[in-house]
């Protein structure tokens, strides 16, 4: 499912942005909430490097979803990116 890059996000990503912080000082406040809004929950996860969200959509039927710092950046100008979510049971888990 693509997530819409709308206003909403778009003001995530403004205040992530804001914070001007590197890949390396976000790993090191990792969160998984720090972000809230009415159809987004999420924060920088540090295994990833990657700021991890969930995106709720009108049903509040949840997408996982990722993007980097530098795809915060484009989202925050208003650049055009596609991201893509998929269904929490969607998610393959590898045992090592």
């Amino acid at each position: 499912m693509d997530i819409p890059i709308e206003e909403e996000l778009k003001s995530i990503c403004i205040e992530i942005v804001d914070q001007n912080y590197s890949t390396h000082q976000w790993s090191e406040i990792e969160s998984s909430d720090m972000f809230q809004s009415p159809s987004f929950v999420g924060g920088f996860d540090a295994d990833e490097l990657e700021f991890c969200f969930s995106y709720f959509d009108e049903n509040r039927i949840e997408f996982w979803f990722q993007f980097t710092l530098e795809q915060a950046k484009s989202i925050s100008k208003g650049e055009s990116i596609k991201l893509s979510g998929m269904k929490p049971e969607q998610k393959h888990i590898t045992n090592t």
